[in-house]
């Protein structure tokens, strides 16, 4: 059994769909694809595929990834082009590798952030920065399936930045967050902002995750999850 890991984006409107949103449309995909899917054992089987860490529903994303086995050996590069053909516009497949020894998930320790701050000066928002790096913590509350619970965003900011953006009613803010338990959230992140610093931008922000993968410590920025994958494949 062959398996498969996929980048994908998320763009445009398709940014409000869920993971099951996907995970349907995905499936009607693969199936007009002719992708030979595996599926478990069972009364009620299912095809195999994981998902790991997603965006938040509401996001843009350049770097979603999952895995697919399949029943028998395919080409990496016609799967991509088969599958990116029969998903909708906006859910756009990016990259197929053939998996390589290793989980995926243990790969995925920080993502890369890019908000849009719409009729929000520079000035203000690189204060804001300025001042939530200052915070020795910056905490939230969020309801889990649990419950109710506080936790800090600060500890999870590797780096954080803000820049200029074309249009010059628009900030720009960039963020290397690191993965943990709870995950820290872009909105997390952004209610800490205003609690800090009160910065309260006058539309929602738009929310776009760039990269995720391995952190690399040299440059505070992440690396190709896939790399191994692709690195293997060349072997």
């Amino acid at each position: 059994m062959q398996k498969l890991r996929v980048k994908y984006a998320r763009r445009g409107r398709l940014r409000f769909s869920s993971t099951r949103d996907f995970g349907r449309a995905l499936e009607r995909a693969l199936r007009r694809a002719e992708v030979p899917m595996a599926f478990s054992a069972g009364f009620h089987p299912h095809p195999k595929i994981s998902y790991a860490n997603g965006a938040p529903t509401g996001t843009a994303s350049e770097a979603e990834y999952f895995e697919i086995s399949v029943t028998e050996r395919v080409d990496a590069d016609a799967v991509r082009a088969a599958l990116d053909a029969a998903l909708p516009d906006g859910l756009d497949v990016l990259e197929v590798v053939e998996a390589a020894p290793g989980a995926l998930a243990d790969r995925l320790e920080a993502s890369a952030w890019e908000v849009v701050f719409r009729q929000t000066a520079l000035a203000d928002l690189e204060a804001a920065v300025d001042a939530y790096l200052d915070a020795a913590e910056a905490p939230v509350s969020r309801m889990f399936k649990t419950g109710m619970k506080t936790f800090d965003t600060r500890s999870a900011v590797v780096t954080m930045s803000a820049a200029a953006a074309a249009d010059p009613s628009c900030a720009i803010l960039r963020m290397v967050v690191r993965h943990t338990t709870p995950s820290v959230r872009p909105d997390d992140i952004l209610t800490a902002l205003r609690a800090v610093t009160a910065l309260a931008p006058p539309v929602p922000p738009l929310v776009t995750r760039l990269a995720q993968g391995p952190l690399h410590d040299a440059t505070a920025g992440v690396a190709d999850p896939l790399a191994a994958d692709k690195a293997a494949a060349g072997s």
